[in-house]
Order: structure tokens, then sequence, then C-alpha cells
């Protein structure tokens, strides 16, 4: 089965850290970028370089963002092989995520072989989810 692992942090958090931490936390997540279960990661720039997409009465609007109740932002997102959530859980352990992570399982049983790929055949539901979620 292949999970998406969505990696959450405050802005700036990295910046802050020690360089010692730092340079652990990076050692972490390259690890994980490295296990051969890991079909395919990446880190995402800042949340102030996002742009937000929504569609609302037929107009396309797009805004700077995104906008999220939350302090923590995604910052980094891995697809990963593993044969249950338990594995998958284990994976995410040994990342050791500074903020919170949530492994979410794909639908349907098509293999996905990377990001591009998750896009191209869930842009639709995205879209929706953020029009269906806009407050305007």
């Amino acid at each position: 089965m292949q999970y998406a692992l969505l990696i959450y942090a405050e802005p700036g958090y990295v910046d802050a850290l020690p360089a010692a931490e730092r340079e652990a936390m990076v050692a972490d997540y390259s690890a994980l970028a490295d296990d051969p279960r890991t079909i395919t990661s990446a880190q995402l720039h800042p949340v102030e370089t996002a742009t937000c997409v929504r569609v609302v009465g037929g107009r396309t609007l797009m805004t700077d963002g995104p906008f999220a109740d939350t302090k923590e932002v995604l910052a980094a997102s891995a697809v990963i092989e593993a044969a249950n959530l338990d594995e998958a859980i284990e994976i995410a352990a040994h990342a050791r995520p500074r903020g919170s992570a949530a492994w979410w399982r794909f639908a349907g049983g098509a293999a996905l072989s990377s990001l591009e790929d998750v896009f191209r055949d869930e842009w639709g539901r995205v879209l929706a989810t953020l029009a269906g979620s806009s407050r305007l």
C-alpha cells in the first residue's frame, strides 16, 4: 500500500533550532528520503511563497497564502510503500518529525510513482476541497 506522509511545522521553526539540532533533523529526513520504501519526498518552500486557488461563482481567485487556523503549515511530504499503517508509522518514527506528521493512505489501488502523479490524478479533488473550504 502507498501512503502519503504530510509533515507540518511552525514557520521559522527550523531556522530557530540550534545548529546541532538542525543537522540532526536534516539527517533524519535524509534517511527517510534514502529509505528504499520511500518512493518520493520533497521539502516545500516557506509558506510565504504559497498561492491559494479558489473557484467561487465560476471565477478563479488566487491569493497569497495558505490561510489556516493553525500555527503549523505543510512543510514537506513523502510517498512511501508500506505493508500497513503500522509499518508506515514505524517509518515516520525514524524520521522523528519535529512538528506533526499525518499519514494518508491512497484511495484505490493504483500505484503512484511521484508527487506529480498524485497531483495529476487528484487535482480535481484538491481544487474542489479548496473551493468547498473557502470562506469567500
